[in-house]
């Protein structure tokens, strides 16, 4: 299963597939300490029996009907303080990959998350190893929902529940496009088209420009406020009132109201 031919230079022309694992990005890790595998190296499985969100949350899924991978890149690039810009180069090459499959409605919500509407679709986890003054290895998994259509929470969705097809979704053709898409946004950070990538980005965000409720998980308190950017360490830059406040990872959560 899944023997892809994506038309990459990297990512995807080198895999490995485990029926069960436990985590993807555990496996790939273990790949770099082994053997030093090439860039762009697919760690695939069908089965992930104890799969990571951002800051130890859980990722479940069915087995079979979705996709859990992880790839492995080399931004050498990168500073250790422009980790961001490569969940920016992901974030935006996986929703160019599912816009067209989703009318439109894929939206990445700050800072590793897939959302169609007020539900979510997918996540996405990047481990970095820093080495000196850069990052020596990425380990970028993603786990998306696909064919799966019964959940335990209402806030879970698949492509198949949303955008039904009568056969359901080709897990290898999807995969093959995912790579092809992330390939191509990477190169474009790499090449150091930054402000590009960040405009695209922004298009892209989770309530972009629009007035949300959110709660201060530092100081326990609601604001409403709109997301006005992102800063260059990749915090979220929210305007309450006249001010623009900055919220890191774990700082601040979106309110269903």
């Amino acid at each position: 299963m899944y023997k892809i031919h994506p038309k990459t230079l990297f990512i995807g022309q080198n895999s490995y597939y485990l029926p069960s694992c436990q985590s993807t990005n555990d496996e790939a890790a273990d790949l770099i300490a082994q053997t030093a595998p090439p860039e762009g190296t697919l760690v695939i499985t069908d089965r992930q029996t104890a799969g990571r969100g951002q800051r130890g949350n859980v990722w479940l899924a069915e087995p079979g009907q979705n996709l859990t991978f992880s790839t492995l890149l080399r931004p050498h690039f990168l500073a250790p303080t422009e980790q961001f810009w490569l969940n920016m180069a992901v974030s935006v090459g996986i929703a160019d990959a599912l816009m067209p499959l989703t009318d439109g409605l894929l939206r990445v919500k700050w800072p590793n998350d897939l959302y169609v509407e007020d539900q979510k679709i997918g996540g996405i986890l990047i481990e970095n190893t820093i080495q000196g003054a850069s990052l020596a290895w990425s380990v970028v998994g993603l786990g998306l929902n696909v064919n799966q259509t019964s959940f335990a929470l209402t806030t879970a969705t698949s492509l198949q529940t949303r955008f039904p097809l009568p056969e359901g979704y080709n897990l290898p053709g999807l995969l093959a496009t995912l790579c092809e898409h992330i390939e191509k946004r990477y190169l474009q950070l790499k090449a150091g088209q930054r402000a590009a990538l960040k405009t695209t980005y922004l298009q892209r965000l989770f309530h972009y420009q629009q007035e949300h409720v959110y709660r201060d998980v530092m100081a326990q308190e609601q604001f409403n406020g709109t997301i006005v950017g992102i800063s260059e360490t990749g915090q979220l830059g929210i305007a309450v009132g006249q001010a623009i406040r900055y919220f890191g990872f774990k700082e601040i959560e979106f309110l269903l109201v």
